[in-house]
């Protein structure tokens, strides 16, 4: 559910306002109306700064090191900051010196480790040393009786070699002379052994600040939080009496309503309450029970409802849970999956068990949709030979069965979903706007239960009274009653249109339900072949038991793992396409955020 919110406006003296926020700010009850998104210089630095500290921390975290308390105190988190810009820089640019400088050791290597000291004698003995390549197929040994050439290497398809001469004379021969290099390869061996040496030590200084630096980025990040959360509310006040009375408007949930009365009484300021209007951008605040609460996460995933609207957590949660049994569809998954989260859950961070509770569920889900099924760790226990089954046999449903389940259970949630959509327009609108979905309500319940009857022989199999009643009622509502305002051609041609739109709509939306039933049955295949395969395994002389037991933990493992993921995917777009379409959500709804000071770590 939706908590509803009361809307504040306090009037302060100028003088007062910087104090009274502090301790409105304390309070951390009230979420302040945005009248403004243009922040003064400051405070946009202030918020630059805190994307770098949150960019800092996400590169620290990834280093997978752990938080522990350092010798050395870094109590400033920009400190941080600036150091880790600078050894990251620091390391890039290192990086880039060794992708050069092994380049250069890579051109340089056929021509070995040649002394500098004596091609300088050379020199100065007036010999001109230049090198030279050519390819084997060009090299001609013919050369050797001209020049004097010395082959320094052969590594396909280059030749390396040196001519030595003692005049500058152009050389008449088909070769690429290159510079002489500056450096030797032991230099560069050097230079490459004194890089990799300092990428060490700046990688440790970066663990360093990993597990030391954390914690200060962290406090200066809330201290930057708080001092420009400050100065929005700041922006967001407006001035009145000639700038002498500052007012400020927000939203405040009824449940926290008594603690600010008492803080403005107490404090004699003075203020004016009343119910937010359809024009107001009301935040909203979700409020429910433990078991719904879980599916809150997947219901924000998608948006949060208006504040006008239905809260549908609550309605889809069910639906969700048995969509995520219905496509996992294996009790041994789902007992693997309810003792894993059991397990897991007791060591487990507070902010993390919520998740793993909501893993208790959908483990549970699958346990229940696995025995209806009958699989059992891809075993199908309908045709298996367990004597001890054959009472219970009877009762397990085939794929058939599954198929029509998949049907119906679909067929329900748009039912439901519609009778959602009325009282959601009973709220908003008014009875006058929900009458042309109550005709389709009457029209389809109205026809099933015709069929049921004449099914069960309490109606006749030629009767059309009841369905010609069903027909006008719902009718009138749908093509004469759907628009109040509008005159009694535009209702026809709205009906006309809705009338086409639905019927489409409905059907499509079923049909989309089958996919329960398609996850259901490959997440059985894949069980089964993987359970084959693993048999053939037995046969294997010696290792067969031992490959037997590794490929059914690793299969099973893989098609969970799988699985799991289609049975999350397909269960969000059933129910934020189909049920939220056909419950009429809008959605589009603002979080509700008070103005509090952060939590510190």
């Amino acid at each position: 559910m939706i908590v509803p919110m009361k809307r504040y406006a306090f009037l302060v003296y100028h003088a007062d306002y910087q104090h009274f926020l502090e301790e409105l700010r304390n309070l951390g009850v009230l979420d302040v109306v945005q009248r403004t998104r243009e922040y003064g210089s400051k405070t946009m630095d202030k918020l630059l700064l805190q994307k770098q500290i949150d960019d800092t921390v996400k590169l620290l975290r990834r280093r997978k090191v752990e938080e522990k308390t350092a010798s050395t105190v870094l109590s400033d988190g920009m400190q941080v900051v600036e150091l880790v810009k600078t050894l990251t820089l620091e390391e890039e640019q290192t990086h880039q010196q060794l992708i050069a400088l092994n380049k250069e050791i890579a051109n340089l290597q056929p021509w070995g480790d040649f002394s500098k000291e004596t091609l300088q004698k050379l020199r100065e003995a007036g010999l001109r040393i230049s090198f030279h390549i050519s390819s084997i197929k060009k090299y001609n040994p013919a050369w050797e009786n001209v020049y004097n050439i010395g082959i320094v290497n052969t590594i396909s398809p280059n030749v390396y070699f040196i001519i030595a001469r003692e005049n500058d004379d152009e050389i008449g021969i088909d070769t690429e002379e290159i510079r002489i290099p500056e450096r030797t390869l032991s230099e560069l061996y050097s230079k490459r052994d004194q890089l990799n040496e300092r990428l060490s030590a700046i990688s440790q200084e970066l663990d360093g600040l990993t597990s030391a630096g954390i914690s200060p980025l962290l406090h200066t990040q809330e201290a930057l939080q708080n001092e420009t959360e400050f100065e929005k509310v700041l922006a967001n006040t407006r001035l009145q009496a000639d700038d002498s009375v500052m007012l400020l408007e927000g939203f405040v949930p009824i449940t926290r309503e008594a603690d600010l009365v008492r803080f403005c009484e107490e404090r004699e300021i003075l203020y004016v309450s009343d119910k937010p209007s359809s024009d107001d951008k009301v935040p909203v605040l979700l409020q429910n029970n433990k078991f719904s609460k879980l599916f809150e996460p997947i219901s924000k995933l998608f948006s949060l409802p208006a504040y006008a609207e239905l809260d549908l957590t609550p309605f889809f949660a069910p639906f969700f849970m048995m969509f995520f049994g219905f496509c996992l569809g294996d009790a041994g998954y789902g007992l693997l999956v309810l003792l894993g989260a059991t397990l897991y859950k007791r060591k487990a961070k507070p902010a993390f068990r919520p998740y793993l509770s909501l893993a208790q569920y959908l483990g549970l889900a699958t346990i229940i949709f696995g025995i209806i099924s009958g699989t059992f760790f891809g075993i199908n226990l309908i045709e298996a030979r367990i004597g001890f089954l054959d009472s219970v046999r009877s009762y397990f449903f085939d794929s058939q069965k599954m198929f029509y389940l998949a049907l119906i259970v679909g067929g329900i949630q748009i039912i439901f979903g519609m009778f959602v959509k009325v009282y959601n327009i009973l709220r908003q609108q008014g009875f006058a706007y929900a009458l042309s979905t109550i005709g389709w309500l009457i029209l389809i319940l109205g026809m099933i239960a015709r069929f049921a009857l004449i099914h069960f022989e309490k109606l006749p199999a030629d009767e059309i009274i009841v369905m010609y009643l069903i027909l006008g009622i719902s009718g009138v509502l749908i093509l004469l009653l759907n628009d109040p305002k509008a005159n009694v051609f535009v209702r026809m041609g709205k009906g006309v249109w809705d009338v086409y739109g639905t019927v489409t709509g409905i059907f499509g939306d079923l049909l989309s339900y089958i996919r329960l039933f398609a996850l259901g049955i490959s997440s059985a295949i894949l069980g089964l072949v993987i359970n084959s395969i693993g048999m053939d395994m037995l046969g294997i002389p010696i290792l067969g038991p031992v490959l037997f037991v590794l490929f059914l933990t690793v299969g099973h493992l893989a098609n969970i793992l799988i699985s799991s993921l289609g049975s999350i995917v397909h269960p969000m777009r059933l129910t934020f396409v189909e049920f939220y379409k056909n419950a009429g959500f809008t959605g589009g709804g603002k979080e509700y955020k008070p103005f509090a000071e952060k939590a510190k770590n």
